[in-house]
């Protein structure tokens, strides 16, 4: 089975910056896309950024020249610095990939990391 975990989320107060980080762990073949999404109360989930295999990115419109997204394909891992954090930031941080398991690698399944609470005080 493949567990997403996140770790990196905190209090920070406005400009401030933060680190998210999310490892895969379990047998695992391959990860295609990763991301980050986001839900703050009372609103749905949004994308963050995500990142191909290749290292392709793309940002919400919200987020771009402040957030940077990255991955570490040897380590199954998946980045996000946050600079310049505004109250409006402040939400459950999601991690989310395309993963295929050694026992089947050619089928890839979706999966979620249990989110991370980020808040930016002003």
């Amino acid at each position: 089975q493949v567990q997403l975990v996140e770790s990196g989320g905190g209090l920070v107060q406005a400009g401030g910056s933060l680190r998210l980080s999310c490892a895969a762990s379990g047998i695992i073949f391959s990860i295609n896309a990763m991301g980050w999404y986001r839900q703050a109360p009372g609103k749905q989930r949004e994308l963050v950024a995500t990142i191909t295999r290749r290292g392709s990115t793309n940002y919400a419109d919200s987020v771009k020249g402040r957030f940077t997204i990255s991955r570490d394909n040897t380590k199954n891992t998946v980045y996000l610095q946050m600079n310049s954090l505004k109250p409006e930031d402040t939400a459950v941080y999601y991690c989310n990939a395309d993963i295929s398991m050694v026992s089947d690698p050619g089928v890839l399944l979706n999966y979620w990391g249990q989110g991370t609470q980020v808040t930016v005080s002003s």
